[in-house]
């Protein structure tokens, strides 16, 4: 492998670790958003969601950040949760919280998705 492209690679892999970890506290912190909104807000399946994206996304940048030879198989089951999270969160119409935390799914999902596609 030359170095332009382990340096590539090395970048995508950080931009990765970040978008799960971002997405890991935007989803707690939508949780807690929605338990206090209440309402389809607080649906269990919702929820629930949300925290299995949470949690698949700091499994997702543990595995990367041990460069654990298992990581793109966590991050491609990372990309499904988030992509279901993200739609899910999209419809709760123009409520911002709600938008943002699609917003960072859709760009976990896909970050997850090319390192995935990248093992």
């Amino acid at each position: 492998m030359t170095t332009a492209l382990r340096l590539q690679r090395d970048q995508a892999m950080l931009d990765c670790i970040d978008n799960c970890t971002n997405c890991a506290s935007i989803c707690a912190e939508t949780a807690q958003y929605c338990l206090e909104q209440g309402g389809r807000h607080a649906a269990p399946d919702h929820i629930r969601l949300l925290l299995d994206c949470q949690q698949i996304c700091r499994t997702s940048a543990d595995f990367m950040v041990r460069a654990s030879d298992l990581h793109g198989e966590i991050c491609r089951a990372c990309a499904v949760v988030c992509a279901r999270c993200a739609e899910d969160c999209s419809g709760f119409g123009d409520d911002a919280q709600m938008n943002a935390c699609a917003d960072m799914c859709r760009k976990c999902a896909e970050s997850c998705e090319a390192m995935a596609s990248n093992v």
